[in-house]
């Protein structure tokens, strides 16, 4: 899957069906070789332009399902 594809779904919360937002940003391990975190902004906020920090920061081992047009997290 291309980042392109990953920012494109949105992020749902499946503790309270909450739409928490798109993906802006992601943490990669280049020892391992694989994704730590991704970086959701605040809502309203163009790119994190306007904030110091995001608003979400979910660990990659609480993505629990990627679909076709969400991504399910268990946070």
């Amino acid at each position: 899957m291309l980042f392109s594809e990953l920012i494109d779904k949105e992020v749902i919360s499946m503790r309270d069906c909450k739409i928490l937002g798109r993906i802006d940003d992601l943490e990669f391990d280049c020892k391992r070789g694989c994704i730590e975190k991704v970086y959701i902004p605040a809502k309203g906020k163009l790119c994190n332009l306007f904030q110091s920090s995001p608003e979400y920061v979910i660990c990659y081992c609480d993505i629990k399902q990627i679909g076709p047009d969400v991504i399910l997290v268990d946070v």
